[in-house]
C-alpha cells in the first residue's frame, strides 16, 4: 500500500524526481519515506532529511514548510527576508490571486542570496518571468537552499536541535498532506 504522498519506498520518489539525487549524496533506499527521512536525520550529514523532506512535500506545502522554518528563526534574518516571508504567506494562502503573485514576482531575485529569498523564489518557482522549469529543478530545491541556509545561521551548539525540529515539522507535514484532499489552505 502506499502512504506518504503516494511513495512507497524512497526509492520511488528518487526515481520519480531524479533532481533529489542533484540535492543530496545518500543513496535511495526500499525503505518507507519517513523512515528513511529519521534515518538521514540520525545519519552521517542529517541536513539531508531537510533535503528529502523538501522533495517529499507537494509544492505548495514545501513553500509553507519552509517559510514556518525560517520563521522560527525572525531573530537572525534581516528586514528584507521578514518582508519576502510576508509575500510568501499570502501567496501561500491565496497561490491564484494576481496581487499576490505580482508582489512576490516583482520582490523575487533569481539569484537568491538569503534564507528567504529562496523561499521566495521557491514560491515564484512557475512564474514564466524567472524561467525557473528550465534549471530541471524543482521548486525543493530552492526550499532546501532557503531552510539550510537559515540553518547555517544558526549557531553550531544550537543547530542540531533546529534541524531536528524542522525536520520534525517537516514530518508532520508530510503526514498531514497524506490525509488531506489535493486542495487545501495553510
Amino acid at each position: 500500500m502506499a502512504n506518504e504522498l503516494g511513495y512507497r519506498t524512497a526509492k520511488d520518489l528518487f526515481l520519480a524526481c531524479p533532481a533529489i539525487a542533484r540535492d543530496m549524496k545518500s543513496p535511495a533506499a526500499a525503505q518507507p519515506p519517513l523512515e528513511f527521512c529519521r534515518a538521514l536525520l540520525a545519519g552521517r550529514v542529517p541536513e539531508e532529511a531537510v533535503t528529502f523532506c523538501a522533495y517529499l512535500l507537494p509544492e505548495r506545502a514545501g513553500v509553507w514548510w519552509g517559510h514556518e522554518c525560517l520563521s522560527n528563526l525572525t531573530e537572525l534574518l534581516g528586514e528584507s527576508d521578514l518582508e519576502l516571508l510576508a509575500l510568501v504567506s499570502d501567496w501561500v494562502s491565496e497561490p491564484g490571486n494576481p496581487r499576490h503573485r505580482a508582489a512576490l514576482s516583482s520582490a523575487v531575485d533569481p539569484s537568491p542570496a538569503t534564507p528567504a529569498a529562496w523561499i521566495a523564489l521557491s514560491a515564484a518557482w512557475r512564474d514564466p518571468l524567472f524561467d525557473m522549469l528550465s534549471t530541471g529543478f524543482p521548486a525543493a530545491h530552492a526550499v532546501n537552499a532557503g531552510i539550510l541556509a537559515g540553518l547555517a545561521r544558526v549557531s553550531t551548539a544550537d543547530r542540531f536541535g533546529v534541524l531536528s525540529a524542522f525536520v520534525g515539522m517537516g514530518i508532520q507535514m508530510v503526514e498531514m498532506e497524506a490525509q488531506r484532499p489535493s486542495v487545501g489552505a495553510y
